[in-house]
C-alpha cells in the first residue's frame, strides 16, 4: 500500500532536492520506506562504483567493445582520452558556428534568400529526442527556423511531411542524422527526399547537411554537402541528445543549447553524489526496483502536466525501455528483464486512462511531472482562478486519488520548461536508467533485440527479391510460389508479401480469394 498517509512529516523526509536547479522528486506516494533504502544500500555502493567505471571510460557494451561516454558530452574534461575532449568541444563550437551563419544567411540555398525551414531526418534516439526537445522548447512561427521531422521508411508518411513544404522546399536545410548510413529508415527517407529535390530541379547536396560517424556510408556520400558533424561509436542513439544528433537541429530552431547543456551538466553532479537521499537519479532507480519487485512486474506511467512534455513519454519509451528490455543479465543467466513505459499529459489523461490507473488493474506506478510556472495568459476563468490553477489542481487532485486507491506515485517538479529544465530531465533519467540496470545485473547499454530485428527484415526483403523473380504469367499460389523459391516452410511470409505486391502494382491477383488466392507477374 502507499504510504499516502504519512503526512507533511514523511512528504518532508521524502523530498529529494537539487536548489542549483529548483528540480525536486518526491517519493513520498510510493510503498518503499526507509528501511528499503538501508537493505538497498550494498546494491547501490556497487552501482555507483559501475557508474563511476563508465564514466572514467570502462568499456560498457562488450558486444560492440566500445565506451558509453554520453556524459562527457555536457563535461568534456571528464573525458579519459584528449582527443574525446576535444573532439566534443569543437563539434559544439562548430554547431554554434554553422546555425549562426545560418541564421545570418551566410549560409544559404541558391535559390532563396535564406534558409527558414529544417527538415529533420532520423530515427529511433536520432528522432525522438530531437523531436521531444524541439516541440518543448520551440516557440512556433518566432523560431529561427521552422522544424519538420521524418522518423519512418513510411512512403506515405514521407510524402505527408513533403507535402507540407510544397513550395518551401528551395528555402529549406536537410539534416540526415545516421551512425552508420546504413539504417534502412533514413536512408530511405533521404533518397526519397533528394528524389522530391531533384524534381522540383534543386540540387539536395547543396542544400543538405549530415550527421554520422566517421567513413560510414553516409559520411561518403556527404563529403559535396554543406558540412558534417560526428556521431561518436561511444554515445548510443538513445542518449545522444546532448551530441550533434541533438544540438544541430536544437541550434537551427534557435533553442539555447548551451543552457540544455549546463542544465545536463548540472543534474549529472548532482546525480553523482553516493548519498542516496539527495541522489534523485538513485532514489527514481530504487524506486522502480521496489515497485517492480526488481522484475518489470509494473508498469511506469508517466504523467507531465504541461502541453510542452507531451512528447516526453515517446522519448523515453526508448531510453527506458530499449535499454532494461534485455533477457539475459551481465553473467548470460536469463532474467526477462524489463521496465514499460506509456503516458500522454495531463489533464488530457482524466479523460482517458486515469479512470482505470485509480480504479483498475493495479499494474503500474507513475511518475508526475510538475512544472511551477504557468506560463501563457494569466487570465483569470473564474475568479481568482486561472487555467494553469486549475491544471496544477488537476494534477494534485490525481495524485490524492491514486495514493487514496493504494497506487504509487513519484513527483518530479521543475521551475519552468526551459532549456535548462529539459536538460536536467534528460539527464536525470539517463543516470537513473544506468544505475537501475546495475541493480539488475544487466546491459543498458547494447540492444540485442534491435540488431535481431533488422536481420530478420533483411532476410524478409531478400525473400521478396526471390518471390518477384518467382513469379511468372501462370498464375500461382502462395504455396507454389513459397516452393518455387525454395521456402515452403515460409509459404505464410510468402503469402503476406504476395499480398503486399499486389496492392502496390507489382503483382496481380489472378484469381481466388484470400490465402487461396493466385498470383501473377505485373
Amino acid at each position: 500500500m502507499s504510504k499516502a498517509a504519512g503526512g507533511w512529516t514523511r512528504f518532508r523526509e521524502a523530498r529529494c532536492e537539487v536548489p542549483a536547479l529548483g528540480l525536486a522528486l518526491d517519493w513520498s506516494r510510493m510503498s518503499a520506506d526507509e528501511s528499503f533504502l538501508d537493505r538497498m544500500a550494498p546494491a547501490m555502493e556497487r552501482a555507483f562504483t559501475a557508474m563511476e567505471a563508465l564514466e572514467k571510460g570502462a568499456v560498457a557494451n562488450p558486444d560492440e567493445g566500445r565506451q558509453v561516454g554520453h556524459y562527457w558530452l555536457r563535461a568534456p574534461w571528464l573525458a579519459p582520452a584528449p582527443a574525446s575532449r576535444k573532439a566534443i568541444e569543437e563539434t559544439v563550437a562548430s554547431i554554434k558556428v554553422f546555425a549562426a551563419d545560418v541564421h545570418a544567411a551566410r549560409i544559404r540555398p541558391a535559390r532563396a534568400a535564406r534558409f527558414t525551414r529544417l527538415l529533420s531526418i532520423g530515427i529511433g534516439g536520432s528522432a525522438l529526442g530531437p523531436m521531444f526537445v524541439a516541440d518543448a522548447l520551440g516557440a512556433g512561427k518566432d523560431d529561427r527556423m521552422v522544424v519538420h521531422f521524418i522518423d519512418n521508411t513510411d512512403p506515405d508518411g514521407i510524402d505527408r511531411v513533403l507535402g507540407g513544404l510544397a513550395g518551401l522546399l528551395l528555402e529549406t536545410l536537410v539534416a540526415v542524422t545516421s551512425k552508420s548510413g546504413g539504417t534502412p529508415e533514413p536512408r530511405n527517407a533521404m533518397r526519397m527526399v533528394a528524389a522530391a529535390f531533384r524534381a522540383a530541379g534543386l540540387d539536395f547536396s547543396r542544400q543538405a547537411v549530415a550527421v554520422t560517424g566517421e567513413g560510414s556510408e553516409l559520411d561518403r556520400e556527404a563529403k559535396g554537402w554543406l558540412a558534417r558533424f560526428p556521431m561518436w561509436e561511444w554515445v548510443g542513439g538513445r542518449t545522444s541528445e546532448t551530441s550533434a544528433v541533438g544540438l544541430l537541429p536544437a541550434a537551427l530552431q534557435g533553442i539555447d543549447v548551451d543552457a540544455l547543456l549546463a542544465g545536463a551538466a548540472a543534474c549529472d553532479e548532482a546525480t553523482r553524489s553516493k548519498d542516496v537521499r539527495a541522489n534523485p537519479a538513485a532514489i527514481m532507480a530504487l524506486m522502480w526496483h521496489n515497485a517492480t519487485g526488481g522484475k518489470g512486474a509494473k508498469d511506469l506511467v508517466v504523467l507531465p502536466y504541461k502541453d510542452r512534455l507531451l512528447l516526453l513519454s515517446r522519448y523515453l519509451q526508448q531510453l527506458v525501455m530499449e535499454s532494461l528490455g534485455k533477457r539475459l543479465d551481465l553473467q548470460g543467466k536469463r532474467v526477462d528483464q524489463g521496465l514499460s513505459v506509456y503516458g500522454n499529459k495531463g489533464s488530457t489523461d482524466q479523460h482517458a486512462y486515469v479512470q482505470q490507473l485509480r480504479d483498475g488493474v493495479p499494474n503500474f506506478f507513475a511518475t508526475f511531472i510538475r512544472v511551477l510556472e504557468a506560463g501563457g495568459n494569466p487570465v483569470e476563468v473564474e475568479p481568482g482562478i486561472t487555467a494553469g490553477d486549475y491544471l496544477h489542481g488537476f494534477l494534485l487532485g490525481t495524485r490524492a486519488a491514486l495514493a487514496e486507491s493504494g497506487r504509487d506515485s513519484m513527483t518530479i517538479t521543475i521551475p519552468r520548461v526551459d532549456a535548462r529544465a529539459v536538460g536536467a530531465l534528460i539527464a536525470l533519467f539517463e543516470r537513473a536508467v544506468g544505475l537501475y540496470a546495475s541493480l539488475l545485473n544487466i546491459n543498458a547499454y547494447h540492444q540485442p533485440g534491435v540488431e535481431a530485428g533488422k536481420k530478420a527484415a533483411a532476410a524478409v526483403l531478400a525473400l521478396q527479391g526471390r518471390v518477384l523473380v518467382a513469379l511468372a504469367a501462370e498464375p500461382q499460389t502462395a504455396e507454389q510460389v513459397a516452393a518455387k523459391v525454395g521456402a515452403a516452410e515460409q509459404a505464410e511470409t510468402v503469402f503476406l508479401l504476395l499480398e503486399h505486391l499486389a496492392a502496390n502494382g507489382r503483382a496481380r491477383v489472378a484469381g481466388g480469394t484470400g490465402t487461396s488466392a493466385t498470383f501473377v507477374k505485373r
